[in-house]
């Protein structure tokens, strides 16, 4: 049993490490950008950031989750010596492998998005006033 939980670990932990690479690079080039353009970042800069590098991982994360459910189904309806085994084996980690699609997908970018919100500074932007001088 150990194994199925370990194995499932090791992929879930793979890639909900690059999904926080992803958000953590889309953060970090909205911050530089409204940086340059002398703004604060806001909430719904946050969500954009977010839903930029969330939106960046879906493909991949979904075509690894699917390769390795491909690859289990047929252990599934397999028959013949061992089978049962390999059988409560497989079942478990299909399930695991699903589950860690909703973890990586919505879960991480939704706590990604409430902690960068909460630590939003509030920082005052200086502005340069050009006035038009009287004459």
């Amino acid at each position: 049993m150990n194994f199925r939980f370990i194995a499932l670990t090791g992929v879930t932990v793979e890639v909900g490490v690059l999904m926080l690479v992803y958000l953590n690079q889309s953060y970090c080039r909205m911050s530089h950008e409204l940086m340059e353009q002398n703004r604060c970042m806001s909430r719904e800069d946050v969500k954009a950031a977010v839903l930029e590098g969330a939106g960046q991982r879906v493909r991949p994360i979904v075509m690894t989750v699917a390769a390795i459910v491909v690859g289990l189904i047929p252990i599934m309806y397999s028959s013949g010596t061992g089978s049962e085994v390999m059988q409560r084996i497989s079942g478990p980690m299909i399930g695991g492998m699903l589950s860690s699609v909703v973890l990586t997908l919505l879960v991480i970018p939704a706590i990604y998005f409430m902690w960068k919100s909460v630590t939003l500074s509030n920082c005052t932007v200086t502005e340069n006033n050009h006035s038009k001088e009287e004459a």
